[in-house]
């Protein structure tokens, strides 16, 4: 994939998904506007990229503000001379059960995430539809938002939110030629150590540099963070110009398509229904199958279950 001539903008990008986002699209031929709140994650990132003969810029902001936005997009503009891609990935944690989770927990969550992305993607539209030569707005979502996760009310609403914008705005945007999609990423990070199956073997593999095992990589999709760039790099890249509106899986050696809602059993009633026919009807009706919710737990092959 040659981005050469390319800008993209990569919210988050000081370390974990976003840094890997950052580099990878850096090494495709990308100038790269890297952003992040922590001024010694994000310079570093720059200067990895810059000793790798490519070239970046940071800014140090919490994304949210139609501001900070604003300012990403002309950074990239006044240092590269234009924007080609916006790479959405900030985003925060404040994990709790419904009955103990506060308002600022729900609203800090939101406001990075949901409104962040919003705010990006809509400064970063503005200006590719002035430039006229189309686009690129991946949009990082997450699996919570695609099946919901217990104690994530906040972080699975802004996750669920971005997909319903990527199919939005693949819409309003498609006649300017700028693709929208959401990517849903899996991998190991800070975060995913954080759960007790996984944490194990993730350990073992920093401390060793062993692989992952199979099943990790294939079963359950995850693997490391540069697993998942090659997705980015693809969206970003001339090569996807007729992908659009999707939301796209990755992780370790698993690559799928997210299907969109759909109605999965529809039954008639002559005038109407009412709740006793509802009633009567549910569990030989609509509701026969009902769907599941949240995401399933993980399948340890029971030769590598000892010890997690």
């Amino acid at each position: 994939m040659d981005l050469s001539g390319k800008v993209a903008v990569v919210t988050g990008a000081g370390r974990g998904l976003g840094r890997a986002y950052a580099e990878a699209l850096a090494a495709a031929g990308a100038a790269v506007v890297v952003n992040d709140v922590d001024a010694d994650a994000a310079a570093q990132v720059v200067e990895a990229i810059t000793a790798g003969g490519g070239a970046a810029r940071s800014v140090v902001a919490p994304v949210g503000s139609a501001e900070v936005a604003d300012r990403l997009v002309d950074t990239a503009v006044k240092e590269f001379g234009r924007i080609d891609v916006m790479v959405t990935n900030a985003g925060i944690l404040r994990d709790r059960v419904l009955w103990k989770m506060t308002d600022d927990d729900f609203d800090a969550v939101i406001g990075v995430h949901l409104r962040g992305t919003f705010t990006c993607a809509r400064a970063a539209a503005i200006r590719m539809r002035e430039q006229g030569t189309g686009g690129r707005l991946i949009l990082i979502s997450s699996p919570a938002g695609q099946r919901g996760n217990f104690g994530q009310t906040n972080y699975a609403a802004a996750k669920a939110g971005i997909v319903a914008m990527a199919r939005t705005w693949a819409m309003e945007l498609a006649r300017a030629n700028v693709t929208v999609n959401a990517v849903v990423p899996v991998a190991a990070t800070e975060m995913t150590k954080t759960i007790p199956v996984f944490a194990p073997v993730i350990e073992e593999s920093e401390r060793t540099g062993k692989p992952f095992p199979e099943w990790l990589r294939k079963d359950e999709g995850l693997g490391t963070v540069e697993d998942v760039a090659g997705l980015v790099v693809f969206l970003a890249s001339d090569a996807s110009a007729g992908v659009t509106g999707q939301a796209i899986g990755i992780g370790g050696d698993r690559l799928a398509l997210w299907s969109h809602p759909a109605e999965k059993a529809v039954a008639f009633a002559d005038g109407g229904w009412t709740a006793e026919t509802i009633a009567a009807s549910w569990q030989s009706g609509v509701g026969a199958e009902p769907e599941t919710y949240g995401i399933p737990a993980p399948k340890v092959p029971a030769e590598d279950a000892q010890g997690v």
